[in-house]
């Protein structure tokens, strides 16, 4: 972590308020699957934004990866497209998909499941900037840890119930008020995302983590400790 703060730090350097305290909580809600799109061009969104990511990555995008489906990014899909033996139409659906490297878009569109659940590779691309922008110091497991506790958090009805929701809180997370989530991510923290994403908890249901190094709260002290990854103190 940079810098210690008054709330602490918890999976992405920040505690927040019990949820007693009348701050964080979030109606209790049944988490669903989030189903993929077809994308063509007028989409937005987060699916969008992968594709041009991945697009860029590989040289066929040159524009903003601004998750907004325009004249740019639909030539960028038409020369992927051809390039790899595919109905050349600018959309992107089942076969353009498998063929990015999106298995959770796949195979939301194909009906069947994923390796990542509930989960798209939207989630799995925030997810690893998180873990990239706070943990890229720590061990594989603890890295895999920070994960988790997002994870955690997306689950319990005192937190957003979605990964962008947990993440992005206002006011939570150090990582997004000084700009580190924008940091493009690693493939160990892409590992570490999907990891945590299928299911591996090192931290045992915890919500909170610190540093106990730099954290200044005495409420995140308080926090009942159940293991110790790293840098890192886990807690409930």
């Amino acid at each position: 972590m940079k810098k210690a703060i008054a709330i602490a730090a918890l999976a992405l350097c920040a505690v927040t308020v019990p949820a007693a305290a009348g701050l964080c909580a979030a109606p209790a809600v049944q988490i669903v699957s989030v189903q993929a799109a077809v994308l063509r061009q007028g989409s937005t969104g987060g699916e969008v934004k992968e594709v041009q990511r991945r697009l860029k990555q590989w040289g066929y995008y040159t524009g903003a990866v601004d998750g907004i489906f325009g004249s740019g990014t639909r030539r960028a899909v038409l020369s992927f497209q051809k390039k790899n033996g595919l109905a050349a139409d600018g959309i992107v659906g089942k076969a353009t998909y498998k063929a990015l490297g999106m298995n959770d878009s796949y195979q939301a569109l194909a009906g069947g499941g994923s390796g990542t659940g509930q989960y798209n590779s939207s989630d799995l691309y925030l997810m690893a900037k998180a873990i990239y922008a706070e943990g890229r110091g720590e061990c594989y497991t603890g890295q895999v840890a920070i994960g988790a506790v997002i994870l955690n958090r997306v689950k319990s009805p005192s937190f957003p119930n979605t990964v962008a929701g947990v993440i992005y809180q206002p006011g939570a997370f150090t990582a997004v008020s000084d700009g580190q989530i924008n940091l493009e991510p690693n493939q160990t923290a892409y590992d570490a995302a999907r990891d945590a994403m299928n299911g591996w908890d090192p931290t045992y249901g915890c919500l909170y983590y610190y540093n106990p190094a730099v954290a200044t709260s005495a409420w995140i002290f308080s926090r009942p400790t159940v293991i110790v990854i790293g840098k890192h103190v886990f807690a409930m």
